[in-house]
């Protein structure tokens, strides 16, 4: 099975992600995770992501696409995967069809995760991560309930930064609703729930209970 995870920043993709995958047994593959690694190791990718990243803007296509040709053709994405963060324009969802083409692995889905924009300016101007771990919680957390490591706000968590990250997801990364669509493909669900109720009603919309 290959899932492409939709939704703006911080509506909980990556909680619906690792849910899926813990109970599917899919690859995780992470567009975030993969450029923070990236910038932390100062290769030539992340230092050219690193100015678009700290400014809330979106990575240039070219770039994203020919990182996740990279990931996409290692073997641990061979028993399906899920798409966390790519793709994130029409660009880079018809760039998927194509490595998805090659590879024989169509499209099974593409959900979106949807949470209204006030709910999400809440959420991640309060959002914490650990140093250490790069566990996830809140400004309530003092220390790493994980591994009691130091939690901090990450710069692309300010609110300036989190409102201009929205604006960019709405005029760039929207039209892929209507990519998916066309396709009939796209499956939404209401993410401004429980992620345990946000979960079961993945996996009743999805068909693989």
């Amino acid at each position: 099975m290959n899932i492409v995870l939709l939704g703006a920043p911080g509506a909980g993709k990556g909680t619906q992600a690792e849910k899926i995958v813990e109970k599917y047994a899919l690859c995780h593959i992470s567009t975030g995770d993969i450029l923070r690694q990236a910038v932390k190791d100062q290769t030539p990718l992340g230092v050219k992501a690193k100015g678009y990243m700290d400014s809330g803007n979106l990575v240039p296509d070219e770039l994203i696409i020919d990182l996740m040709k990279e990931r996409m053709q290692q073997p641990d994405t061979e028993k399906g995967v899920m798409l966390d963060g790519f793709p994130r324009t029409t660009a880079q969802a018809v760039a998927l069809d194509g490595m998805l083409a090659d590879l024989e692995r169509p499209l099974d889905a593409a959900l979106l995760v949807d949470v209204p924009f006030d709910v999400i300016i809440g959420r991640l101007t309060s959002r914490r991560q650990c140093r250490a771990c790069g566990h996830i919680g809140t400004a309530a957390d003092a220390v790493c309930p994980s591994c009691g490591g130091e939690m901090y706000q990450r710069d692309d968590d300010n609110e300036a930064t989190v409102r201009n990250r929205l604006e960019v997801y709405s005029n760039q990364t929207s039209p892929l609703i209507d990519y998916y669509t066309g396709q009939d493909k796209l499956v939404t669900v209401d993410g401004n729930r429980a992620p345990d109720v946000v979960f079961a009603d993945v996996v009743e919309k999805l068909g693989i209970a």
